[in-house]
């Protein structure tokens, strides 16, 4: 298949191919793990950066025997190039978009509590709709997701209990109720609704902190005077609740981290009382003042009428 060619595609990339030359290095923090990545020999790419900084007249990073990294001026030429990179990537969604080719990158950064069902089920129709578009996608801690759309290295955010809300310009802000998992053949599994104090007379297998899940059920327990003691904490949500497999213990999830088929695992999801665990708050945003490029706006906004759809 022949590959579409933007007019100004050849001097314009081989100058951008050099941009992101320097960005994986600082990405990387090492030059052989950088030409592994960019498919480049160290030598090579080590005569391209001595190139710019001479073009420049000074050094961008500074040489450690433990690797590379950047020095103030290369910080300010960092600044520089993901500006660059980003409005490139914004220019080719845009002219793609008129060309019928609707193409582009997408890079979304989430928490784990989006990631296991709902992400992967929207991307797979995205793409099924947009063949030309690509993803990429980073789990994240809170805080760090939003962060990312300040340096540009993200488009888009799909965050559960954000930290940092000076930035983010949402476009889908709503609550997630919180359910308990347990065994189909637990004590409280035919309870209709659970209290947070329901729950501490079994093991608890809790997100570690700062998941937003974890800072939910902390100042639900703080409310009422308790404290969660965790028999098991992990980052991954898909542990606990398999941990939750043919015992007593106790994990917990979104309604939007709910899987379809729970039965199949044994399991079952019991709400927990909306008046003793509040509802966190899951918002999908963009870096405020940004223009998207194309293919992420779109995107962007399939996300949020989705959300809407189903948490109305």
């Amino acid at each position: 298949m022949q590959r579409f060619v933007f007019p100004f595609e050849s001097k314009a990339m081989r100058h951008l191919t050099i941009l992101k030359y320097i960005e994986e290095i600082a990405r990387s923090g090492s030059l052989r793990s950088a030409a592994e990545e960019l498919n480049i020999t160290p030598s090579a790419l080590n005569r391209r950066i001595l190139g710019i900084e001479a073009e420049l007249g000074v050094e961008i990073f500074e040489r450690h025997p433990s690797g590379l990294r950047p020095n103030i001026a290369g910080e300010i030429l960092l600044d520089h190039i993901r500006q660059q990179l980003a409005d490139m990537e914004r220019v080719k969604s845009r002219i793609a978009d008129l060309s019928g080719m609707r193409a582009g990158h997408v890079n979304i950064a989430t928490t784990r509590e989006v990631a296991l069902y709902f992400l992967p089920e929207i991307i797979k129709r995205h793409l099924a709709e947009f063949p030309a578009v690509t993803f990429g996608v980073n789990l994240m801690e809170r805080g760090e997701a939003e962060s990312s759309l300040s340096d540009l290295s993200s488009d888009i955010a799909i965050v559960f209990e954000p930290v940092h809300n000076r930035d983010l310009q949402a476009v889908y802000t709503g609550a997630q109720e919180m359910y308990c998992i347990m065994a189909d053949n637990h004590p409280l599994a035919d309870r209709e609704v659970l209290r947070i104090y329901d729950t501490v007379d079994y093991p608890l297998l809790l997100p570690k902190r700062p998941e937003g899940i974890r800072t939910v059920l902390d100042a639900a327990a703080e409310k009422v005077g308790i404290r969660l003691t965790p028999a098991l904490e992990s980052n991954s949500l898909d542990l606990l609740r398999l941990m939750s497999q043919d015992s007593e213990a106790l994990s917990f999830s979104l309604a939007i981290n709910l899987r379809p088929d729970l039965e199949h695992d044994r399991l079952r999801a019991v709400p927990l009382d909306r008046a003793n665990v509040r509802p966190g708050t899951l918002v999908v945003g963009h870096l405020r003042g940004r223009a998207l490029p194309v293919a992420a706006a779109r995107f962007l906004e399939s996300v949020a009428r989705e959300l809407g759809a189903r948490f109305a």
